[in-house]
């Protein structure tokens, strides 16, 4: 009996130690996410971004570093709302479409309208940046930001009131 025992003993033990090593190895699900709120890997939570009323202040191009600052801020906004969609303006122009901060930060235009606005607007740049935005989130400073891909534009938003 005893060597029937030794027997049982010799094979469980290395089931045992293989259940350890597996069960701490495994990915904690509740590690704190990235403090960088640009990162494709960080997620900003919906209530740090919605009902805000966001209002294009800037935007700086990596390569140059050359900042064009928006002449009037409040004529480019964008609103995030909890289920997923935004609408803003587009100086003259209405915007429209779907958000997404899964892998990043992805916004997707809908319904556009698109009128002409003028020499001296915006309006189409505004458009162009939000179609190529990759990342986003809070800035740390009470504002917003998106970026295009390798961050070679960054879109800098202040908090234009609650929606």
């Amino acid at each position: 009996m005893n060597l029937r025992f030794v027997k049982r003993s010799l094979i469980l033990l290395p089931i045992l130690g293989m259940l350890m090593l597996l069960v701490s190895c495994s990915p904690a699900s509740d590690s704190p996410a990235s403090d960088s709120a640009l990162t494709g890997d960080s997620v900003a939570t919906g209530s740090e971004i919605t009902n805000i009323v966001w209002q294009w202040e800037r935007v700086t191009e990596r390569a140059s570093g050359e900042t064009t600052t928006v002449p009037n801020p409040e004529n480019y906004t964008l609103t995030f709302l909890d289920d997923g969609t935004f609408s803003g303006k587009a100086d003259c122009n209405q915007i429209s479409g779907t958000y997404s901060q899964e892998s990043g930060f992805q916004l997707t235009l809908g319904p556009t309208t698109l009128a002409f606005c003028g020499e001296a607007s915006l309006d189409q740049q505004f458009i162009d940046l939000l179609n190529n935005v990759v990342a986003g989130g809070p800035d740390g400073m009470g504002g917003f930001a998106l970026e295009t891909a390798a961050g070679e534009k960054r879109m800098e938003f202040s908090n234009g009131d609650s929606a």
